[in-house]
C-alpha cells in the first residue's frame, strides 16, 4: 500500500510496520551519488582517516534488500560540514548500539532538510520503562466504594446536569468507571502482572517518544567533547531540530469512524464552539504529557473559580449603581447651592471653579468607592486562599489518577552552555598544568599542536580517569554574570520608573496647555482627555517594554550559567516576573499611592522643573482614576498582547513560510517526492518554546484580579471572558500550530505556585492600603462617628475641604482673569489643614491625625483578619482528599497481597518439586534395600542392575530449584493468572 494513500501509514517506517517514535532533522547539502553493490563501502573525501567511522551506510533493520549507495562527497562549502557529518555518524552509531532503529531518507542527492526516523523496539521500551520507573496498570483491580443515600442522589443529579458540558471522548467512560486497576512500576521480571494485549500498543505514543527522548538526551558523542546528547548537538548546529510526531492530521481527508487523539482534541477541545465544555484533561495529559496537562488543569480551575468572583463583583458594582442617588457626599458635591469655590488647578492660566462642576466624577467614583468594596476585598482575599487550597487538592487527585504518586525526581543532564564553559575551564586548567610541568617542551610543541590533536589529547585525558563530575563551575566563574544581572535589573527598574515619570510630565504639561486654551469646552474636558491619553501611552509603553524585558531576562539568565534546564527555567521565570510585574504595575502603584500625596497646598505647591505643579487627584478622589488606569491596562494587555499577538504573529510567520515555499516550490517538488509525509508536515509547524509565556500571562492577570480588586470589582468578569477565549486559543495553538512537545513528567506547576501564593498574601496588604489611603471609606467613617452632629454623612464634603486666603498666593500664581463675577477672598481645597485665621495657619489639623490613625488601625485590623481567615480556610480544606488517601492505603495493601501471594505460590511450587524429588529418592532406597535382603548366593552372583537404576557408588546429583523466570512463565501460561480479581473497597 502506498503510504501517501493511507494517512495512518505516514507514521511508520517504509516497511509499514515499525512506528516512527522520534524525528531528527538536519540540513543536507547537495552531493553527487553513485549506486553500487552492497559490498561497496562509503567513500568520503571529508574524512582524514584520523577518526574511525562508527556507522555503516546500510541500516541493518530498515534497509534490508536495498542496495547501499556509494556517496562521493565533492566537498562541503563550509569546512565545519565535514565535522558535523562525522559527529552525526558517531551519534547515530551510538543510538544503534542502544537498540534504537534508524531509517534515513532514500534521496541522497537533494539540497535541503534531511529527516532521520527513530523507532524503539519492545526490548528498548521495556528496558527504559524499567529504568524510568514508569507506572503501568496491572491485571489486579478492585471496585471503588459507591456513595449511598443523599450523597449518591446529589452526585447523580450533578452528573446529569453536567452531562451536556462533558466532552465526547471515548475513553472518558473507562476512566470514570467504578473499577480501578492497580498500578505498579514496570518490571521485565513481572510481565505476567500486566495486561499486555499487544507489545506495539502497550506503551502509548507519548510514553514511547519520551523514552526515545531520554535515550537521545543521555547518548554521548565524544567528538563534541561533552557528555550530553541531542541538546548539545542541536545547540552546535549538528541537527536543526528533534521532535516527536503528531498522531496524523487533525482534519482527516475522509470521515473515519475511529478518530486519533489529535482529531479528538481538535473536535472536543481546540474549537471556539466547544467553549462551554469541560476540558478533556486526561486526554490532554495522555497526548502532551503531565506538565502541559497540569497547566491546562490549573487554567481550567482558575477560570471556573472566576465565575463566583465575577458574580460577586457584578453584585457589588450594581449595588454602587443602585445607591448613587442616595449617596449624601455625591449629592452635596452636585448641589449648586452649596457654592464651594475651589482654588485654581494651575498657576495663572487656571481660574477659580465650583465644586459642582465635578458632579459626574463624584457619581462615577461612588460606583467603585462604596462600603460593598470593603466586603469584596475581603471576599477576594479569601477567594485567593481557597483557590490555592483547592488547586492543591486537584493536584493530588491528578497525581493519583495519572500514577505520579511516589514519583522520584529524575536526574537532569547539564545544559550545553554549562558543559561548553566547563570544557573550556578544563582545557585552561590542563594547559596551565602542562606549561608548569613542561615549560621547555611546551614552547617547542606550541606550533605542532593543532585543533584535532589537542582534542584527541583532551579526550584521552578524559578517558584516562578525569570524569566531568569532578569539576564544576564555582561562584568565581559566575561572578561577572551576577554583577551584570544586578546592575541590569536595577537599570531596568530605572527605565520603568523613567517611563512612568515621563507620562507624569506629559500629564502635567498637557493639562497646563489645555487650561490655557480659550475654548471653554476644551477646558471642561481637561481631566478626562489627559487621563485617557496618558493611560493609552502607558499601555503602549508597557507592551513594548514587556517584549524587551522578556529578551533581557533570557539574556541575563544565560549569563548566570545555570547547570540544568530546571535551574534555568526557575531563574528565568523569577527575572521575567520581576521585570514584567514592575512594568505592568508601576503606573497603577503611582496612581494608587503617590499621586496627589506630594502636590503641596495652595501657596506652597511642589513644582517639577520649577515651572509645572505636581498633579493632584480628581475632586472625587484618586480611586476613580485608579479604576480607569487598571481597566484600560488590563483590557489592553489581554486584547492586544494575549490575543492579537498570539493570533497575528503565528499567522504572519505561517504566511512568510508559505511565501518562501512558493519561491523554492518547483525545485523542492521535483527533488522531494515524499513531501506529504507526517514528519514534513510537522517540521513546517512552529517549535514549542515552553509554558513560561502562557503562565506569565495568567499570573499577571491574577495580579490584576487580586491586587487592586477593591478599585475595580469588574476585574474578575473581564478575566473570565478573556480566559474562556484563552483556553480555546491555547488549545488550537497546541493542536494545530505547534510541533508536538516532548512528554515531560511533573507532579506540580513548580515555582508558579510559590508566585501565586506570594501574590495572594501581597494582595491582602495592597487592598488594605487601597481601602485605607486611596478611597474615602475611612474618612467617611471617622466623620460619621466622631464629627457629625447628627450621626449621618450630611456635611461631609464641607468637613474635608480646607480654607485658603487668596492673598497668600505667591506672586505670579494668581489667576490673570477670573470668570466668576464676584470678588473672591477665600477658596477651598481638599485637605485637613488649619484655616488661615487660626494660630497655626495651613498646618495639619487634628482631624488629619485622627483620620491617619484610623487608616493605620484599619490596615492592621484588615491584614490580621484576612490572614487569620485565610489560614482558617487552609486548615479546614485538607490538601489530600479523603477518598484519595483511602484509595492509596487500599492499593498499598492490595499490592502487598499480590506480591505475597506470588511469592507464596513460588515457594509452594519449589516445595512440590522437592517433595517429588524426595519421593523418587525413597523409592530408589527401597529398591536397594530389597536387593540386599536376597539370599547370599544370589548376592554373590551380582546380577546386572537395571538400566534405570543408578550406580550405588556414584554420588547422586541434587536437582536445582527452578528459576523465578520459569515460575513466572508457568504462571502467565496458566489460565488462573489471567482472571481479573475484584475486591470491594
Amino acid at each position: 500500500m502506498d503510504m501517501d494513500q493511507d494517512p495512518r501509514k505516514r507514521l511508520y517506517f517504509s516497511d509499514g510496520r515499525r512506528k516512527v517514535d522520534y524525528v531528527l532533522v538536519y540540513h543536507s547539502r547537495k552531493r553527487s551519488s553513485v549506486r553500487g553493490s552492497p559490498s561497496q563501502h562509503r567513500l568520503s573525501i571529508i574524512s582524514n582517516g584520523s577518526y574511525p567511522l562508527g556507522v555503516e551506510e546500510k541500516d541493518s533493520e530498515g534497509g534490508r534488500g536495498e542496495p547501499a549507495g556509494v556517496v562521493l562527497d565533492i566537498g562541503p562549502t563550509d569546512p565545519g560540514d565535514g565535522e558535523k557529518i562525522m559527529i552525526r555518524e558517531e551519534f547515530e552509531g551510538n543510538l544503534k548500539n542502544a537498540g534504537v532503529e534508524i531509517e534515513h531518507d532514500k534521496e541522497t542527492n537533494f539540497h535541503g532538510d534531511a529527516f532521520i526516523r527513530l523507532h524503539a523496539p519492545w526490548q528498548v521500551l521495556s528496558r527504559e520503562a524499567e529504568f524510568l520507573k514508569i507506572k503501568v496498570p496491572t491485571k489486579k483491580s478492585y471496585e471503588l466504594r459507591e456513595d449511598t443515600g443523599l450523597v449518591a442522589t446529589m452526585n447523580e443529579v450533578w452528573r446529569k446536569i453536567n452531562q451536556p458540558f462533558q466532552p465526547k471522548v471515548p475513553h472518558q467512560e473507562q476512566e470514570h468507571s467504578r473499577t480501578k486497576f492497580l498500578s505498579h512500576c514496570f518490571s521485565r521480571d513481572k510481565l505476567h502482572l500486566y495486561n499486555i494485549k499487544s507489545k506495539d500498543t502497550f506503551f502509548d505514543n507519548a510514553t514511547r517518544s519520551r523514552i526515545v527522548y531520554e535515550i537521545l538526551r543521555r547518548t554521548a558523542c565524544t567528538r563534541t567533547c561533552q557528555t550530553m546528547g541531542i541538546t548539545t548537538l542541536i545547540a552546535n548546529g549538528v541537527y536543526d531540530s528533534a521532535f516527536p510526531l503528531h498522531d496524523g492530521d487533525f482534519h482527516p481527508p475522509g470521515q473515519t469512524e475511529v478518530k486519533n487523539d489529535r482529531q479528538l482534541l481538535h473536535d472536543e477541545w481546540a474549537r471556539y464552539g466547544a467553549f462551554y465544555k469541560y476540558q478533556p484533561v486526561d486526554l490532554i495529559r495522555r497526548y502532551f504529557g503531565e506538565k502541559i496537562g497540569l497547566y491546562f488543569a490549573w487554567l481550567g480551575l482558575y477560570t471556573q473559580l472566576l465565575i463566583p468572583a465575577s458574580v460577586v463583583g457584578i453584585i457589588v458594582f450594581f449595588y454602587g449603581w443602585a445607591t448613587v442617588e442616595t449617596n449624601v457626599p455625591s449629592q452635596e458635591m452636585c448641589d449648586e447651592n452649596q457654592n464651594f469655590t475651589m482654588c485654581p488647578l494651575c498657576d495663572r492660566a487656571c481660574d477659580f471653579w465650583h465644586l459642582s462642576t465635578a458632579c459626574g466624577t463624584a457619581r462615577a467614583s461612588h460606583l467603585f468607592d462604596n462600603p460593598a468594596t470593603v466586603f469584596f476585598a475581603i471576599f477576594m482575599s479569601l477567594w485567593a486562599a481557597m483557590f490555592l487550597e483547592h488547586w492543591k487538592r486537584i493536584q493530588i487527585s491528578l497525581n493519583y489518577s495519572w500514577d505520579l504518586t511516589g514519583m522520584e525526581e529524575e536526574e537532569e543532564h547539564p545544559r550545553p552552555k554549562y558543559e561548553t564553559l566547563l570544557l573550556q575551564k578544563r582545557q585552561r586548567k590542563m594547559k596551565n598544568t602542562k606549561n608548569k610541568n613542561e615549560p621547555e617542551k611546551g614552547v617547542e610543541e606550541a606550533g605542532e599542536l593543532g585543533k584535532d590533536k589537542w582534542r584527541q589529547r583532551l579526550l584521552s585525558a578524559m578517558a584516562a580517569g578525569n570524569p566531568p563530575g569532578n569539576e564544576k563551575l564555582t561562584w568565581r566563574d559566575r561572578l561577572p554574570g551576577y554583577l551584570i544581572n544586578i546592575s541590569s535589573i536595577l537599570f531596568m527598574f530605572g527605565v520603568t520608573c523613567s517611563a512612568v515619570f515621563s507620562v507624569i510630565i506629559y500629564r502635567i504639561t498637557i493639562s497646563a496647555l489645555m487650561a490655557m486654551s480659550p475654548d471653554p469646552e476644551v477646558k471642561s474636558n481637561v481631566r478626562v482627555t489627559v487621563t485617557a491619553t496618558a493611560v493609552i501611552i502607558n499601555l503602549v509603553v508597557i507592551l513594548i517594554l514587556d517584549e524587551i524585558y522578556g529578551m533581557v531576562a533570557a539574556w541575563l539568565t544565560e549569563l548566570e550559567i545555570p547547570k540544568t534546564e530546571t535551574n534555568f527555567e526557575e531563574r528565568l521565570i523569577l527575572k521575567a516576573f520581576l521585570l514584567k510585574f514592575m512594568n505592568a504595575y508601576a503606573p497603577i502603584f503611582y496612581v494608587a499611592f503617590f499621586k496627589g500625596r506630594f502636590a503641596g497646598r495652595p501657596g506652597d505647591y511642589v513644582y517639577v522643573f520649577n515651572d509645572y505643579r505636581m498633579e493632584e487627584c480628581a475632586p472625587g478622589g484618586c480611586l476613580i482614576e485608579l479604576c480607569i488606569q487598571l481597566s484600560i491596562i488590563m483590557l489592553g494587555k489581554q486584547l492586544i498582547q494575549n490575543n492579537i499577538f498570539e493570533i497575528g504573529i503565528p499567522k504572519l510567520k505561517k504566511l512568510c513560510r508559505t511565501l518562501k515555499d512558493k519561491e523554492r516550490g518547483p525545485k523542492e517538488v521535483v527533488e522531494h517526492p515524499s513531501r506529504r509525509q507526517q514528519w514534513h508536515l510537522d517540521y513546517d509547524l512552529e517549535p514549542f518554546n515552553g509554558l513560561t509565556p502562557e503562565y506569565m500571562e495568567m499570573i499577571i492577570q491574577f495580579g490584576f484580579v487580586s491586587l487592586f480588586v477593591a478599585s475595580f470589582p469588574l476585574a474578575p468578569l473581564f478575566a473570565l471572558l478573556n480566559n474562556v477565549i484563552e483556553i480555546r486559543l491555547d488549545a488550537k495553538k497546541f493542536v494545530t500550530e505547534l510541533r508536538r512537545p516532548d512528554s515531560i513528567r511533573a507532579k506540580d506547576i513548580g515555582i508558579w505556585y510559590n508566585i501565586l501564593s506570594g501574590l495572594g498574601k501581597f494582595s491582602v496588604i495592597i487592598n488594605a492600603f487601597v481601602i485605607a489611603f486611596t478611597s474615602d471609606f475611612i474618612p467617611r467613617l471617622v466623620y460619621q462617628y466622631m464629627y457629625s452632629e447628627t450621626g449621618t454623612m450630611h456635611g461631609f464634603i464641607n468637613h474635608t475641604l480646607s480654607y485658603f486666603n487668596v492673598s497668600n498666593f505667591k506672586a505670579g500664581t494668581v489667576p490673570s482673569v477670573s470668570g466668576l463675577n464676584k470678588d473672591i477672598t477665600l477658596c477651598r481645597y481638599k485637605d485637613y489643614r488649619e484655616p488661615p485665621w487660626s494660630s497655626e495657619p495651613y498646618q495639619f489639623s487634628k482631624q488629619y491625625w485622627s483620620v491617619l490613625a484610623a487608616r493605620l488601625c484599619f490596615v492592621i485590623l484588615f491584614q490580621n483578619l484576612v490572614i487569620t481567615m485565610s489560614m482558617l480556610v487552609a486548615w479546614v480544606i485538607p490538601d489530600v482528599p479523603k477518598n484519595i488517601s483511602e484509595q492509596l492505603k487500599k492499593e498499598k495493601t492490595l499490592l502487598v497481597d499480590v506480591f505475597l501471594n506470588e511469592e507464596k505460590e513460588k515457594l509452594q511450587l519449589i516445595q512440590s518439586l522437592f517433595s517429588k524429588d524426595l519421593t523418587q529418592e525413597q523409592q530408589e532406597e527401597l529398591q536397594i534395600s530389597d536387593q540386599t535382603s536376597l539370599p547370599l548366593q544370589q548376592t554373590q552372583t551380582r546380577p546386572v542392575p537395571p538400566a534405570h537404576a543408578p550406580a550405588s557408588t556414584a554420588p547422586r546429583s541434587r536437582p536445582r530449584a527452578a528459576s523465578f523466570s520459569q515460575f513466572t512463565r508457568q504462571m502467565s501460561m496458566s489460565p488462573r493468572s489471567d482472571i481479573t480479581h475484584h475486591t470491594a473497597v
